[in-house]
């Protein structure tokens, strides 16, 4: 029998799985406390404590959680801007958590990041076209008019015009200096970026626009993110899986449905009650958690959670648990699954 055109078009296409860009496995950055006359490390703060996870090639992970959880340090671990106490950061499968000199800065190009404070990050005394063109010239042998080029081409694919080449910072609004940043990060072509906080700074009127050029950069250069936020709104419409951090644990990763349809977590489930609804005629209950996010410096024992975890049991100052698949997809560090 014939198979016609349109039987063709209703075979299931086959399921391709993406390579693993980026592995984390029992990540640990503590920074030294220290203390008396001699000023001898007497204690550590635990900013990031055993976290593990994986990026796949294109995707956005979503990185979020209270002020102070471990978002940035996580980030800036991965990028070596941090030494990391323990654990591996595998990129491509080659393990960078040991690397140094040249071999650290070739492995650079291929992973950027754009910070937080747009004003803060771009420096005063420097041209725009100086500040794109910088890591440009310091990883390639290249003419002054192809750098030029290069530039330009930059600035018209963040949304600037030319004149901004031989602007300087000061002159632009939040979000066009926020787009310099995305510019200089993308200047030598990475496979990785982070985006710490991207949109923080950034009046609302202009963040959704800032959003929208990430996401279309993303399939222009078939990028791969980790987006920090602790705007679950923003990580929802960005993010292809979410990460949930609570003093410096991972604590839940799922899919975006997932995460928010039915998140497992009693920290993400107070967390996605926060958010405010768009329709004033539906309401939802808010779970509010008592007490203060307790020191990393002095986490308490067990789960890191438990004490103010409105379901702890006697059991859960005690046993610390692992991040398990509960689901397909769906990890969660809770003793009720």
């Amino acid at each position: 029998m014939n198979i016609t055109a349109a039987s063709k078009g209703t075979q299931p296409k086959p399921i391709v799985e993406k390579e693993t860009l980026l592995d984390i496995r029992n990540l640990k950055t503590y920074y030294p406390v220290k203390g008396g006359f001699l000023k001898r490390t007497i204690g550590h703060v635990k900013a990031v404590d055993d976290i593990s996870f994986e990026i796949k090639k294109g995707e956005t992970l979503g990185l979020v959680g209270e002020s102070g959880c471990g978002k940035s340090t996580t980030g800036r671990t991965i990028l070596r801007l941090l030494k990391p106490t323990d654990g591996q950061i595998l990129f491509e499968g080659k393990d960078i958590t040991a690397i140094s000199g040249t071999e650290l800065r070739r492995a650079r190009q291929d992973f950027q990041m754009v910070f937080q404070d747009p004003y803060a990050s771009l420096n005063p005394t420097q041209s725009v076209g100086d500040i794109i063109s910088e890591p440009i010239r310091n990883y390639k042998k290249i003419s002054k008019k192809e750098l030029k080029s290069e530039v330009l081409d930059l600035l018209s694919r963040v949304g600037l015009p030319a004149e901004a080449y031989d602007k300087y910072g000061h002159e632009f609004s939040g979000g066009q200096r926020q787009r310099i940043g995305i510019a200089r990060a993308l200047a030598l072509k990475p496979k990785l970026i982070i985006a710490d906080e991207p949109v923080s700074a950034l009046d609302v009127s202009v963040q959704s626009q800032v959003l929208n050029l990430l996401k279309e950069l993303q399939d222009e250069f078939d990028l791969t993110y980790l987006f920090i936020a602790h705007d679950l709104s923003v990580v929802k419409h960005m993010s292809d899986r979410i990460g949930v951090m609570y003093l410096g644990n991972m604590v839940e990763i799922a899919t975006n449905d997932s995460l928010y349809e039915e998140p497992l977590h009693p920290y993400t489930q107070a967390l996605i009650s926060a958010i405010p609804e768009a329709d004033p005629k539906k309401r939802k209950k808010r779970i509010i958690l008592e007490g203060d996010v307790p020191s990393p410096q002095n986490p308490p024992s067990g789960c890191p959670f438990h004490t103010r975890c409105p379901m702890a049991k006697e059991e859960c100052s005690q046993i610390k648990p692992a991040l398990k698949e509960v689901k397909p997809g769906h990890h969660v560090a809770c003793i009720l699954y």
